[in-house]
């Protein structure tokens, strides 16, 4: 039998054979005499060689790095003038972060940080914003602006209080979030804030969740699935399950999951067959809402066609189901395979979502420039056609007056055909004067119209205003409730840090009203 070395050249013998004489023997190094100049001897092959394979294992027993993200929010910079906040007594920095490929990543047991000391610059920034604009809701304050609510933390205060206003300066440091213009008054006012605290906490970190790093699992959505599973619309919990979604087994990235997946799923659960809501005891349909939901089931869910692929196979396809969303804002903006869920839920139709409104390419310049008004394209439509073979997109940047007196989208069928309106704020005192003109005309077509509001007042606002506006026009379709595909994650109003809602609270609908033909006999 041969021994190991038969199969090694001697080259890397010798090599091996020089690395552990330097290792034993270190090599002196010579200073250079003053006023003589150093001669440099180029090192020979051994040399080369072992230096090579010190720098390899000394890379190999190198532990793993961790950096600090610095004050300015830069990877990679050693933070000179640290915060006291920022210190630990191990030495590392408490906001100490992971490098992976170049990205911060935030531990989860370290996501709760006073936004002013945020280790993100765009949180601080929102830090900057908000002791700019909120005012300190303690009651010794004048008042800033008349109440919208009730339960509004300026209905506390008198219009002649003790104090003027002043901006929120203190930070709590239960929820790490500007409350209070100092400390005095956080701490007289502490009952009032206790409130809410804890749900603000839960924002400061969700947003710091967002910004961590990390892989997110839970926004990698299913595709299509076989007809015969029933999707279950009971709660989250069990649409998640039966649409076959990765296990979520984390609050956090539950809340993360629903706060994009609401829009979809929001319309899929009224208009679809199995929906939660119904005309029994407890499911806020009413009669005229059964009449018009049964005929977009009736066209949402189509009987097999017992089409083929050869020639005596044709059957006629049906027009697209219209969805129009009026005053779009961010759900314009969101991820396309989010939107694509809703096409899975009626896998033999096909949508076509028409985003409508001044801001819905807000935060999209650079990814679709507004093309040129022609006349081919009066109204600089962008159409995205290319998604999937039963989902188009349109967007609008115009109000839908415009467009519903030029006929842009003439005629309107109750069949195909559906409005949805999510935050719309009808009856709020700064955007009601944008919906006087639209809403008789959203009667006029006869088509449902589907609301959603961010509080339990808000809905009920939009609801007296509509009815004040149109009178008797409208039959109510959905009584107004809790959706139970609501966005689970709470979210903060900057101008006003007391002001906390969710995407989607409440929905409720509306049609306008029909008008039975009755014949009156001949005298």
């Amino acid at each position: 039998m041969r021994s190991p070395a038969s199969y090694t050249c001697k080259r890397c013998l010798n090599a091996l054979k020089t690395v552990f004489k330097v290792r034993q023997q270190p090599i002196p190094t010579r200073q250079p005499a003053p006023g003589r100049r150093s001669i440099s001897t180029a090192p020979d092959k051994s040399s080369r060689i072992s230096s090579n394979v010190r720098t390899k294992q000394q890379e190999l027993q190198r532990p793993l790095i961790r950096r600090s993200v610095s004050f300015l929010g830069q990877q990679g910079e050693t933070v000179k003038n640290e915060p006291p906040e920022y210190r630990s007594p191990g030495g590392l920095a408490s906001t100490t972060v992971l490098e992976t490929e170049g990205r911060p990543l935030l531990l989860p047991n370290n996501l709760f940080h006073p936004f002013s000391s945020s280790p993100s610059p765009e949180i601080r920034r929102r830090a900057a914003f908000i002791k700019q604009n909120a005012h300190c809701p303690h009651p010794d304050h004048h008042q800033t602006r008349l109440p919208t609510n009730p339960d509004d933390p300026e209905a506390r205060k008198s219009v002649q209080g003790k104090l003027p206003p002043v901006h929120v300066k203190f930070e709590c440091p239960d929820c790490g979030i500007p409350v209070s213009c100092s400390e005095e008054h956080w701490a007289d006012d502490y009952e009032a804030h206790l409130e809410i605290c804890d749900t603000l906490r839960e924002i400061n970190e969700d947003d710091h969740d967002l910004r961590s790093g990390r892989f997110f699992p839970e926004f990698e959505y299913p595709g299509d699935q076989i007809e015969e599973a029933m999707v279950n619309m009971t709660n989250w919990d069990t649409f998640l399950f039966s649409r076959e979604f990765r296990a979520i087994n984390d609050e956090r990235s539950l809340r993360q999951a629903t706060r994009l997946l609401t829009y979809p799923v929001t319309i899929g659960s009224v208009l679809h067959e199995l929906s939660p809501y119904s005309i029994k005891k407890g499911g806020r349909l009413t009669v005229e809402g059964l009449k018009s939901l049964s005929a977009l089931r009736y066209s949402l869910h189509p009987p097999k066609s017992g089409g083929g692929a050869d020639i005596k196979g044709l059957r006629p396809t049906p027009p697209p189901m219209r969805i129009f969303i009026l005053g779009a804002r961010a759900e314009s903006s969101l991820p396309r395979e989010v939107w694509v869920q809703l096409t899975h839920l009626f896998p033999r139709v096909a949508f076509h979502l028409i985003f409508i409104g001044p801001e819905s390419m807000a935060n999209r310049d650079s990814e679709f420039p507004l093309p040129a008004r022609t006349p081919e394209n009066p109204f600089g439509a962008i159409v995205e056609d290319r998604l999937t073979n039963s989902l188009k997109i349109s967007t609008f940047v115009e109000y839908y007056h415009t467009l519903h007196k030029a006929g842009h989208f003439y005629p309107y069928d109750p069949y195909f055909d559906c409005f949805m309106l999510f935050h719309p704020g009808l009856g709020h005192p700064a955007s009601s004067h944008e919906w006087e003109e639209t809403i008789p005309q959203l009667l006029e077509t006869k088509v449902p119209i589907l609301v959603t509001g961010y509080t339990q007042y808000d809905m009920e606002r939009d609801i007296d205003w509509v009815k004040k506006t149109v009178g008797g026009e409208m039959d109510l379709l959905m009584e107004p409730g809790e959706n139970r595909f609501r966005s689970l994650r709470w979210d903060l109003n900057d101008l006003d840090p007391q002001d906390i809602s969710c995407g989607n609270w409440g929905i409720w609908g509306f049609r306008g009203k029909r008008y039975e033909t009755i014949r009156k006999d001949a005298e």
